[in-house]
């Protein structure tokens, strides 16, 4: 008994000392901060855009999203690719094959996309 009376002394010490770590964290940022607000300061920031005047909402244009999706696209697409060359000697030709149809068909968006002039920067 007296080894759980131990743990829980040792469990309550670090508890403690946690939760001073976190007051003394935040009480020195108060107090070693500058304050100097302005104007400036207080108007939102949009990915380097001005911010839209006279409106509560964000101009964000759509081929932000675009690329955003093409690059979550890709990243899965790794996530799938990776691990199957880690392994690739064991799986045989089907598994080249489903792997050939499964990077076809994401190449075959990306071209897509690139002849609809998706990906143009202009």
């Amino acid at each position: 008994m007296d080894g759980y009376l131990g743990s829980y002394a040792t469990l309550g010490v670090l508890l403690v000392v946690a939760g001073a770590f976190f007051v003394v964290a935040y009480t020195a940022n108060r107090v070693l901060r500058t304050n100097a607000p302005s104007a400036a300061k207080s108007t939102s920031y949009e990915c380097g855009l001005d911010p839209a005047e006279g409106s509560d909402w964000a101009q964000a244009q759509i081929r932000y999203y675009v690329y955003a999706f093409l690059y979550a696209l890709f990243a899965v697409e790794s996530v799938f690719l990776f691990p199957w060359a880690v392994v690739f000697d064991g799986l045989g030709m089907v598994s080249v094959a489903e792997m050939g149809v499964f990077v076809a068909v994401l190449a075959l968006g990306l071209l897509y996309a690139w002849r609809k002039g998706v990906l143009t920067w202009t």
